[in-house]
């Protein structure tokens, strides 16, 4: 998977709110296109929160069949763990590769609880499990052991950007364990996570403006210091400013950068709100401009 940036493919919706799986094959298609590291259908950026278990299960057949084999795909799965395991079922009988053990749900836990947790969802599952640490969930180096020692666990993706605790969990995972760089927008974070030894890394600009993303892939790769320090300032840095100015626009952002390119995706669901008529007017100009830096038109 780190071969190259890896995708987490926005969740279509139509005007009504209904799932549009017409669009949201065609939006698959486009992420394939750009030729991914790995697939994650139905995660964050998918609005896992807010899909019904048929929806869910449209969404994940629909991501298997159009990435046919070519790259993993690794369904989202959460809240408790009894839940979690329903929409692990799911997911294994839509041909899903692995699974992304997302947050649990609402409460915080001890550290026994976190790793009981998956043990729970891995004792009900063949499919192979990436614990996803953010919010609530944040694992111990001692945690991390016990969770590596679970048939079936195979890696972790961060969300706490705590490179000291990350380095220790580096360290306490045993060989082939995987890692991957969870930040939102990865990419800002991305040197600061190879340094550590977690390269892998998502990519929701991919979602929207994959010439973006695999551009500054390819340049942090191949060490091209001028070309990430230029996107970083001007498009990623600007980008981050603007996610902040409101919560859930790290979904609603990416969603509108998508319909400004065209592509069949629709609104976000609620609780998440769709950016002011400002804000998509400064993101419509720092997309243009991202796009210019990499030689690609709107």
């Amino acid at each position: 998977m780190a071969a190259g940036v890896l995708s987490f493919p926005l969740t279509s919706f139509r005007e009504d709110g209904t799932l549009d799986p017409d669009g949201f094959r065609a939006h698959v298609a486009a992420q394939l296109a750009a030729a991914p590291g790995a697939l994650f259908p139905a995660c964050g950026t998918g609005e896992f929160f807010s899909l019904d278990e048929d929806e869910y299960r449209t969404v994940v057949t629909v991501a298997v069949e159009e990435a046919a084999g070519r790259v993993p795909v690794v369904a989202g799965v959460g809240y408790g763990w009894a839940q979690a395991v329903r929409f692990a079922r799911i997911a294994e009988e839509a041909g899903a590769d692995a699974l992304l053990v997302l947050p649990h749900y609402l409460v915080a836990a001890p550290q026994d609880g976190l790793v009981r947790q998956l043990e729970e969802i891995a004792a009900r599952t063949s499919l192979p499990l990436i614990a996803y640490q953010r919010g609530q969930v944040a694992f111990t180096a001692a945690s991390l052991r016990r969770v590596a020692e679970i048939p079936g666990v195979i890696g972790l993706k961060d969300g706490h950007s705590d490179l000291d605790r990350l380095q220790r969990l580096t360290l306490a995972a045993p060989e082939g364990f995987l890692f991957f760089n969870g930040a939102a927008t990865a990419e800002i974070q991305a040197r600061a996570y190879a340094t550590v030894g977690v390269p892998a890394y998502s990519s929701a600009v991919h979602a929207f403006a994959p010439e973006i993303a695999n551009s500054f892939f390819t340049a942090l790769r191949d060490g091209d210091g001028k070309t990430v320090e230029r996107l970083l300032r001007e498009f990623y840095v600007p980008l981050v400013e603007l996610r902040d100015r409101v919560p859930g626009y790290a979904v609603s952002l990416v969603k509108a950068a998508a319909r400004l390119r065209g592509r069949q995706v629709g609104r976000v669901r609620a609780p998440l709100t769709d950016p002011s008529d400002r804000d998509l007017t400064d993101l419509g100009n720092l997309l243009t401009t991202g796009l210019d830096l990499v030689g690609a038109a709107l």
